[in-house]
């Protein structure tokens, strides 16, 4: 049991990490592990009682040696530091000695704790107010990922996923295709659906909201092939999975497989969706595309293809 809370709460943790919008590089178990100990929270002990004591990079990693076993070696203390608590505090999530603001850069006596807001937050987490807390959250600050990309943000591809709210891609026709299919294709036919997911060319996790996928049912790992649109139609309960194909890539019969397999402890009904952006590509691919999917094509946003089954949009069950 004990081993499986262990479990639980580093798989919470990397999401949460993903959820904040923490660069690819801060996928991981070390991180999570650093986020755990920064909030004391043991195996079995409920995110609601998270706390944010002051700690060194010694006493996080000794934390972790006494509550998840996990041994790192003490030359592994510039990796913890560099590579997992300078992002923590470059993305506001971690204060940088806040008991002695003074105190010289990289003394001994160095300490970190998580940010107020930042507690606040994850103390939600696991409850029914955790997407509401996450998205003011995320409103009132730039991700970290957002601000190492500022600098790239004028060619890149801005999409709207939901009412005042926005995200950007990188350039180029894949990523248009992936504008149509969130602000073209979702309100025709999955109204008022919620954005789970939204690859990148740049950067493969371009927009995920890894908690409200988990109240779904499904815990991604951070390294599986994702479709590149996850939309949730709240109405129905669907998943639509939907793969954006400019030069190769429709929900064929392997990926309909590697989809099913991925998402197969969803609680929602699960639909395939090939988006192509015009037919001429479509016509390239039409004798791969699986049965009992759909197809849409940007450049006709009013009408989806249906490939036989007993019903037009909706998912099947065996």
């Amino acid at each position: 049991m004990r081993t499986d809370s262990k479990r639980n709460h580093i798989r919470e943790a990397e999401q949460i990490l993903v959820s904040l919008g923490l660069p690819r590089a801060q996928h991981n178990e070390r991180s999570a592990l650093c986020l755990l100990s920064l909030l004391d929270l043991s195996p079995g002990k409920a995110w609601s009682k998270a706390s944010n004591p002051l700690m060194g990079i010694t006493p996080i990693m000794d934390w972790i040696r006494k509550h998840y076993h996990k041994d790192y070696a003490p030359n592994t203390r510039e990796t913890v530091r560099r590579q997992t608590m300078h992002q923590f505090v470059d993305a506001g999530l971690v204060l940088y000695n806040p008991d002695k603001l003074d105190r010289p850069v990289n003394s001994p006596k160095a300490v970190y704790q998580i940010e107020p807001a930042t507690l606040a937050l994850l103390r939600s987490f696991g409850t029914g107010q955790w997407h509401t807390a996450l998205a003011k959250y995320l409103a009132m600050r730039q991700t970290l990922v957002a601000r190492y990309a500022k600098e790239r943000q004028q060619s890149r591809v801005p999409v709207t996923i939901a009412l005042g709210k926005h995200i950007t891609l990188s350039p180029g026709e894949h990523s248009e295709l992936i504008r149509a299919v969130i602000e073209d294709f979702a309100p025709r036919f999955a109204p008022g659906s919620v954005l789970v997911y939204a690859g990148d060319t740049g950067d493969k996790w371009g927009y995920f909201d890894a908690a409200l996928l988990a109240r779904l049912g499904v815990n991604v790992d951070p390294h599986g092939k994702m479709p590149d649109v996850v939309l949730h139609y709240t109405k129905k309960n669907w998943l639509l999975l939907v793969e954006s194909v400019t030069s190769h890539g429709p929900v064929d019969g392997k990926r309909h497989a590697e989809l099913t397999k991925l998402f197969a402890g969803a609680t929602a009904g699960l639909v395939y969706v090939t988006a192509f952006p015009n037919r001429a590509i479509l016509s390239r691919y039409i004798g791969e595309i699986a049965w009992e999917t759909e197809v849409w094509i940007a450049d006709v946003p009013s009408h989806l293809i249906h490939f036989n089954g007993s019903r037009f949009l909706g998912p099947y069950h065996a």
